[in-house]
C-alpha cells in the first residue's frame, strides 16, 4: 500500500470519530462555544445553585463537555413548571417526590437523578389564616385548603387528614400553584394553605397559623434533582457533571450555611434578615448532599404515590422503575466514582 493510500485511510477513519465528537457538543480546547444548552431553574438569592450561578462554577465545569446553563425564571413549585419541560424550556430542577409521580401521571418526560435525605421538614407544612378559627388539623373539616395540585401541597394535606383520621372528602382541596395560591390566602379566599418553602415562610412571617409540618405528619415527600428525560439520554455525561458540582456545593452549605444566604442581594424583597435569615442559615447547616437512589428512596416514593392513589389523584401505582433514571449504567467508572465521591 502506498503511503498516500494509506493516509487517505487513516483520515477517513477519524472522521466519525470527529462527528461523535461534535455530536455531543465536545470541547476540542479549539476555543469553540459550547453547543450544548442546559436549562436550569434560576436559584434566586440563596442556596448552593445560587452561589454556583455567582461564581461560574456549573460552566466552567461544563465547558470541557461542549455545554453551558441557561438560567430560566420560574414561578414557584415544580408542578408550575410542567408546562417549560414539555416544550423544552427547561431541563433541571430541583423538586419533590410528589410533584414528580404527578408529573409522570400526566406523561411528562422528567425522571429522578438524585435524592437528599431529609433536612428542614419544618419549613413546609399547613397555615391558617387568623380569623378562620382553625387551630389544628381537625379543625379543617368543611373548610377550603389550597394545595398545588399532584403535588407536595396535596400531599401534605392528605397525609395530615390521614393520620388524623379524617376523610379526605371532609376538606375541600382548591387546586391552586403557589403565586395564586399566595394571593387567595392573603385576601381570604381560602381559609388554610398546604404549602412549602419561601411562600410558606412568607405566609407565616405575615401571620399565618402554622397548624401542621411535614415532620409533624411524617411526610416522606423528600427532595430530589429531576432532569428532562431526553438530556438524560442524550447526554448523560453532562447530567453526571452537574450533579458532581450540585453535590460539592451542598457539602459547603452544610459547613458554612451562613455563606450561602443573601448571595446577591443583601437588602431588598429577595434578601432575608433577622430571624428568618438565622432560621434558613439553621436549615442551611442540616442540609445534606444529594445521591444516588436507593431501596430506602423507593420504599418513601411509595408512600408518596399510595397516598395519591388512595385518594384519587393518580390512576396508576407508579413505580421506582418508572421514575428513578439509572445514570449509574451511562456513565463511565471515573464519572460514576466522581458522583458517588460527592455523595
Amino acid at each position: 500500500m502506498s503511503r498516500r493510500r494509506a493516509l487517505m485511510r487513516i483520515a477517513l477513519a477519524i472522521v466519525p470519530i470527529a462527528a461523535l465528537v461534535a455530536g455531543c457538543g465536545s470541547d476540542s480546547g479549539g476555543g469553540d462555544k459550547p453547543s450544548i444548552v442546559l436549562k436550569v431553574v434560576d436559584p434566586g438569592n440563596e442556596g448552593p445553585i445560587a452561589i454556583g450561578k455567582r461564581d461560574g462554577t456549573f460552566d466552567a465545569a461544563l465547558a470541557p463537555l461542549g455545554a453551558k446553563i441557561e438560567w430560566v425564571n420560574t414561578t414557584p413549585g415544580f408542578s408550575s413548571m410542567l408546562k417549560l419541560f414539555n416544550t423544552k424550556e427547561l431541563d433541571v430542577s430541583g423538586a419533590a417526590f410528589s410533584p414528580v409521580v404527578g408529573a409522570l401521571s400526566k406523561d411528562v418526560g422528567v425522571r429522578i437523578v438524585a435524592v437528599q435525605d431529609p433536612a428542614g421538614k419544618d419549613q413546609s407544612g399547613i397555615i391558617a389564616s387568623p380569623g378562620s378559627g382553625i387551630r389544628s388539623v381537625a379543625d379543617l373539616v368543611g373548610k377550603r385548603v389550597a394545595v398545588n395540585p399532584a403535588a407536595k401541597g396535596e400531599y401534605i394535606l392528605l397525609k395530615a387528614l390521614a393520620q388524623a383520621g379524617i376523610p379526605a372528602d371532609k376538606v375541600t382541596r382548591v387546586p391552586l400553584q403557589q403565586k395564586d395560591a399566595a394571593s387567595a390566602f392573603a385576601t381570604g379566599k381560602v381559609d388554610a394553605w398546604a404549602s412549602f418553602l419561601i411562600p410558606y415562610q412568607e405566609a407565616k412571617a405575615n401571620g399565618g397559623i402554622e397548624i401542621a409540618t411535614e415532620q409533624s405528619i411524617g411526610s416522606k415527600d423528600n427532595s430530589v434533582v429531576v432532569f428532562r428525560t431526553e438530556v438524560l439520554d442524550k447526554h448523560p455525561a453532562i447530567a453526571a457533571k452537574y450533579l458532581e458540582v450540585l453535590q460539592g456545593l451542598t457539602a459547603k452549605q452544610h459547613a458554612a450555611p451562613a455563606d450561602f444566604e443573601n448571595v446577591f442581594e443583601t437588602t431588598g424583597p429577595r434578601a432575608l434578615s433577622g430571624a428568618r435569615l438565622s432560621d434558613a442559615i439553621r436549615v442551611g447547616g442540616e442540609v445534606t448532599v444529594p445521591r444516588l437512589p436507593s431501596a430506602t428512596d423507593a420504599t418513601d416514593l411509595a408512600d408518596v404515590v399510595n397516598v395519591f392513589f388512595d385518594n384519587g389523584v393518580i390512576t396508576r401505582r407508579i413505580t421506582a422503575a418508572d421514575i428513578f433514571y439509572d445514570l449509574k449504567s451511562k456513565l463511565n467508572q471515573d464519572q460514576l466514582t466522581a458522583i458517588k465521591a460527592g455523595s
